[in-house]
């Protein structure tokens, strides 16, 4: 018999070698794939890497791609250090670019570029931690699954802009065609050596979240709620405050990501513009094992992987599809090698 026994002394050094050994198994998993659909797995995985960093432009849609990965990962990092299993990512990016929009749109002409960037942040941030409060005090009143409950308001979310972009948002001078107006020069954000200054912004998060998790009262009452509710309560912290608090940040975050995307990247709203990052930060989140200082090297990795398919479908005539299926071979051996750090399988003598 072949018996399930719980790890009492785990060390930094195996844990380390286990993921290590995930990553690498599910790439040669992967690469088994690609060769059993008729493709060179070398030949692939080298154009990849080289699809994304191989020159200066592709460098440069990397890098876009990692800015958004970065902040989302952040807003999913503060939700599930406390468990609270937010896979709203794609609503919450998508309200807060509704957000930003609707100041762009606006005020786009009527105030300077710095105080309009600054109000279209503000309002991202607001509209996507709103978008994820709903949920959390559903959550904290109810008992609801918070699980089902953001994945539902994802879809929401992009039906309301949607919405938006067929019907009270429609270009007059699009002749027709469904799309929002092009946000005034005001409303884009600026760029550094072809690059725009959304990364920046992202660096500056990592160091914020960074810090705040590891040296502030609250980023240590968030750990604490995530590890023990009753050990909190105990403790005599307000637990259900801890959690809206948490949720609204986490959402702010995402929401973040949104006015970025609309401002920098589709320079308009459109319901695509979350373009699958809720979902990939679930991944990232995950591979840095919820650390901050990690998610930057899990982001560029997945980054790589996205900018690289894209390359591949062009230069290789290789399926969109074998991209996802990647990602999702990653996350499976990664979240399947959990289980042999905190359990071991042992033969039971009869």
């Amino acid at each position: 018999m072949i018996k399930i026994i719980k790890r009492e002394d785990v060390d930094k050094k195996f844990t380390t070698i286990i993921r290590i050994s995930a990553v690498l198994f599910s790439l040669i998993f992967a690469g088994m794939f690609i060769a059993f659909i008729g493709y060179n797995p070398v030949k692939v995985f080298t154009q990849m890497f080289f699809g994304a960093v191989g020159t200066h432009m592709r460098l440069q849609e990397t890098i876009n791609k990692v800015t958004p990965l970065i902040i989302t990962s952040l807003g999913m990092l503060i939700a599930f250090k406390m468990k609270f299993w937010n896979i709203g990512g794609e609503g919450q990016i998508t309200m807060g670019a509704l957000g930003a929009s609707f100041i762009a749109l606006n005020y786009g002409d009527k105030i300077p570029q710095l105080p309009l960037i600054i109000s279209m942040i503000i309002a991202s941030v607001i509209f996507g931690g709103i978008w994820a409060l709903i949920p959390a005090i559903f959550k904290v009143k109810f008992g609801t699954n918070e699980t089902i409950f953001t994945l539902m308001l994802n879809y929401i979310a992009i039906k309301i802009v949607q919405y938006l972009q067929f019907g009270p948002w429609k270009d007059p001078a699009a002749t027709g065609f469904p799309k929002i107006p092009t946000f005034n020069q005001n409303a884009i954000l600026p760029q550094i050596f072809g690059v725009h200054i959304g990364i920046i912004m992202a660096m500056v998060l990592l160091i914020f979240i960074y810090v705040f998790i590891k040296y502030t009262k609250k980023g240590y009452e968030i750990e604490v709620v995530g590890e023990s509710i009753n050990t909190a309560k105990y403790a005599g912290m307000n637990v259900n405050f801890i959690i809206l608090f948490a949720i609204t940040l986490s959402g702010g975050l995402c929401g973040l990501a949104g006015m970025v995307q609309a401002s920098a990247m589709e320079k308009t709203l459109s319901y695509t513009l979350s373009a699958g990052y809720g979902y990939t930060a679930i991944i990232t989140t995950w591979l840095s094992n919820l650390k901050p200082n990690y998610i930057l090297l899990t982001s560029i990795a997945f980054a790589i992987l996205l900018q690289g398919g894209t390359f591949v479908q062009v230069s290789m005539q290789i399926p969109s599809a074998v991209s996802g299926m990647i990602q999702g071979i990653i996350l499976f051996f990664v979240l399947g090698s959990e289980f042999f750090i905190k359990y071991k399988l042992v033969r039971e003598s009869k």
